[in-house]
C-alpha cells in the first residue's frame, strides 16, 4: 500500500457541503451528511439508540407505513440508515480522497417526520488523504471498524438478524463502489463480497451478501438475504436484486 499523507479538511461557507465530492449529480449528499452543529434536530447516535429514540422512530414509521410486521419495518428503516451513511462516506473517500469521521460514538442522526433517518452529522470534515489506496476493503475499512458493527448490534436487538442487517448495508456499499469506479463494473470479482476473511483475519460479514449473475446476457446483482420490503404495503419490489424469486417481478 502506498504511504499516506494527511491534512485536515475544513468546510468553507457550506458552498460544497461537507465534501467537494458532494456536487453535481452527487449534490443530494449535502442533505444526508453534514457537520453535526449544522444538523437541525440532530441527536447523538448512542443516545438515540439507548434512550428510546430508535424505538419511537420505528413506532412512528410503522404507523405511517401501515407495516404490521416489525421485522420488515426495522429492515426498511435500516435501508435508509445504511444508504445515508455509506454512500456519502464512500463518495467522499473515493472521489475526493477525504476520510470522513464516521465513528458511531461521535455521530448524530436526525429524522424525517415519518421516523425514517433524514441525515447524519459528523464532528468535523475529516482529513484529505494523499497516496492512499481506496479500493474494496481499504475504502470500507474505517466504516466497518468504527460504525457498522455497532449499528448492526443495535438493529439486531430489535428482532432482525445480523445477516439481514449486513446485507442491507452491503447493497449500498456495492452501489457506491461501482458508482465511483475502480472496481469491476460487473461486480463478480469484487473481493469485499467473495472473500471469507477481512485483511486482519477476522470474519468478513459481507462475504456472499451480493453476487452477480448472468441472466440472458445481462449481469444482474442479487442479494443473498431478502430485505422483507414485500411485507410492507405500498413499497415497490427491488426487482432483480431480490433474493426471493417470487418477489423479483410481482404482479
Amino acid at each position: 500500500m502506498a504511504s499516506a499523507s494527511h491534512r485536515e479538511m475544513t468546510v468553507k461557507d457550506g458552498l460544497l457541503g461537507l465534501s467537494p465530492a458532494f456536487s453535481g449529480e452527487h449534490a443530494w449528499c449535502r442533505d444526508k451528511m453534514m457537520i453535526s452543529k449544522e444538523l437541525a434536530g440532530g441527536v447523538p447516535l448512542p443516545a438515540f439508540f439507548r434512550d428510546g429514540g430508535f424505538q419511537r422512530a420505528i413506532d412512528r414509521y410503522a404507523e405511517i407505513s401501515g407495516g404490521s410486521d416489525r421485522r420488515a419495518v426495522v429492515s426498511m428503516w435500516s435501508l435508509y440508515y445504511f444508504s445515508g451513511l455509506s454512500i456519502p462516506y464512500l463518495l467522499a473517500r473515493r472521489l475526493g480522497g477525504q476520510a470522513l469521521p464516521v465513528g458511531f460514538e461521535e455521530m448524530t442522526i436526525a429524522l424525517e417526520d415519518n421516523g425514517l433517518p433524514r441525515a447524519f452529522g459528523v464532528p468535523h470534515a475529516g482529513t484529505i488523504e494523499s497516496g492512499v489506496e481506496t479500493e474494496g476493503f481499504t475504502a470500507v475499512g474505517p466504516l466497518l471498524e468504527t460504525h457498522l458493527g455497532e449499528a448492526v448490534m443495535r438493529l439486531k436487538a430489535c428482532g432482525i438478524s445480523a445477516k439481514l442487517c449486513w446485507n442491507n448495508a452491503a447493497v449500498y456499499i456495492d452501489y457506491a463502489l461501482r458508482l465511483t469506479g475502480g472496481e469491476p463494473s460487473d461486480g463478480p470479482d469484487l473481493p469485499l463480497f467473495v472473500r471469507g476473511h477481512l485483511p486482519d483475519g477476522g470474519v468478513n460479514p459481507f462475504c456472499g451478501c451480493v453476487s452477480y449473475l448472468d441472466e440472458e446476457g445481462e449481469q444482474v446483482a442479487r442479494r443473498k438475504v431478502c430485505c422483507l420490503r414485500y411485507m410492507l404495503p405500498g413499497i415497490p419490489s427491488c426487482g432483480k436484486l431480490c433474493a426471493l424469486p417470487s418477489q423479483r417481478n410481482p404482479q
